[in-house]
């Protein structure tokens, strides 16, 4: 019985995959129409793509209606667009989409829709949303000042290879007493575990 489901698998699986090789196709022709500086035609083949769900379309659909590259700048366009990718986990869309919300770009401030994005981001490995993050722990912007939290942050980003976060750290832990530099590192830790 075994067999007979794993085949069956199988060939799901191998439908599921020769099915997405035209909308693989048109991603491809977008990102090479992007790099060589053709925006419109990376707008056509990122929106067919993207219709299909593929999130890397999606996102980067998204981008062209941020910046106005190949199509008229519609931030309510890039939110949808960021928001589709977002939902389907791409790390760089959450991060995207978190700053939307906070600045309410394309759609009307939400600072807790946007907390939570981009923190979904940094716990999945997301440098620059751990970095961001602890800037804005570190500064009281959208949340009350916790330098304990921009600690914590400034590790997590330190973890993800962020360049900027060891200095961001050890520019915190001035401020930190020893206990509380303790705890942020015990919040950095659970995250770890998590």
């Amino acid at each position: 019985m075994k067999s007979i489901f794993g085949t069956f698998y199988l060939v799901l699986a191998f439908g599921l995959f020769l099915h997405n090789i035209p909308v693989l196709a048109d991603y491809e022709d977008g990102v090479e129409a992007a790099f060589a500086g053709d925006f419109d035609t990376a707008y056509k083949e990122f929106t067919i793509a993207a219709q299909e769900g593929l999130s890397l379309a999606q996102y980067n659909l998204g981008i062209l209606y941020f910046t106005g590259q190949g199509v008229e700048q519609n931030y309510e366009e890039a939110f949808k667009w960021t928001k589709e990718a977002a939902e389907q986990g791409h790390l760089n869309a959450q991060f995207n989409l978190g700053s939307l919300y906070l600045d309410g770009q394309g759609i009307q401030t939400n600072v807790s829709e946007g907390i939570n994005w981009v923190t979904l981001a940094a716990k999945s490995g997301h440098a620059n949303s751990a970095y961001a993050l602890a800037k804005i722990y570190q500064e009281g912007n959208f949340v009350d000042l916790d330098l304990v939290q921009a600690h914590a942050w400034a590790a997590q980003s330190e973890s993800n290879k962020h360049p900027e976060a060891s200095l961001l750290k050890e520019e915190i832990e001035q401020d930190l007493s020893s206990d509380e530099i303790r705890q942020a590192r015990r919040i950095f830790a659970a995250w770890q575990i998590e």
